[in-house]
């Protein structure tokens, strides 16, 4: 199971202020949230699941949005399967994706020496190049200085954030397993991670550094995902997941991942349902309009 169809996962969300619901009924389970939308319209949103289709779960959730007044649903299964079923009960792919569909996930079981020899040459270059620096990998609350690496990596890179709550509750709600982790040289944090271990996987969620120019020669975030996928390999975790990728919209973020020499996985990506045509017909419009 996915970790955003966990309770915790819920109790996530929910202390984001957003409603949550929990479907469990004739072997299907279902995480769904509601997501606010400007004008006091809103959708919901099943991440990663659900588990499977029936007749009777496709009427609770077309009950739900009617109480809910949600004009769409969206869900985000991992299985094809699952997807065969949601398009015969109405459901149509979208290209909006909340989840990344793509993604790179290493094999953990692998020895360190099979794991450098996956990778491309000049990733194990700059492991050898970080490794000179004397850095140190440093595991500690503080969403502030990661809060800050964040900003300087999406001003240089030009993407958008979560606010700084996210974060913080992300790394503060009891049983999530998620945890701030930074490459410090002389003291100074100059990259930094929040990383996630669910089941026999360890997530690489979110990443900042800093931007001056000083440190780029020194490839902190080679050291950074080196040292955690070691981290990892010690507690006896599988996988290490990177968490996504996109090479026509991240191409450089998509490179360094796929230089790992991990295996590409790709999910069936995002299936909306239409409650309200009319409004969905709207939200698509203005949408494709920005």
């Amino acid at each position: 199971m996915s970790f955003l169809q966990t309770g915790k996962w819920l109790s996530f969300q929910k202390s984001l202020g957003r409603r949550v619901f929990r479907y469990e009924k004739d072997g299907i389970e279902a995480n769904i949230i509601r997501h606010d939308l400007p004008f006091r319209k809103n959708y919901l949103y099943i991440p990663h699941g659900p588990s499977g289709v029936t007749q009777n779960f496709i009427q609770y959730l077309k009950n739900l949005a009617a109480a809910e007044k949600s004009f769409y649903v969206k869900a985000e299964p991992r299985d094809d399967s699952v997807v065969q079923l949601l398009c015969q009960f109405g459901f149509k792919k979208s290209k909006k994706e909340l989840q990344p569909s793509k993604t790179v996930v290493i094999d953990l079981t692998k020895s360190e020496e099979e794991l450098l020899g996956r990778m491309h040459h000049k990733t194990r270059y700059n492991i050898k190049v970080a490794e000179k620096h004397d850095f140190k990998l440093v595991f500690r609350k503080d969403t502030d200085g990661f809060w800050k690496l964040l900003k300087h990596t999406a001003k240089n890179d030009n993407f958008s954030t979560h606010e700084k709550s996210y974060y913080e509750k992300l790394c503060t709600m009891p049983g999530m397993n998620a945890e701030t982790v930074f490459v410090e040289h002389d003291g100074v944090p100059i990259a930094g991670a929040i990383w996630l271990a669910h089941g026999d996987t360890a997530y690489y969620l979110h990443g900042g550094m800093d931007r001056n120019p000083k440190y780029k020669p020194m490839m902190a975030p080679y050291y950074l995902h080196w040292e955690l996928i070691k981290v990892a390999k010690k507690y006896g975790l599988n996988n290490y997941d990177f968490w996504g990728i996109d090479a026509k919209r991240y191409p450089g973020v998509t490179r360094f991942k796929l230089n790992w020499g991990g295996q590409t996985i790709e999910y069936p990506g995002s299936f909306d349902l239409p409650v309200s045509k009319f409004w969905y017909l709207v939200y698509k419009l203005l949408r494709n309009n920005k």
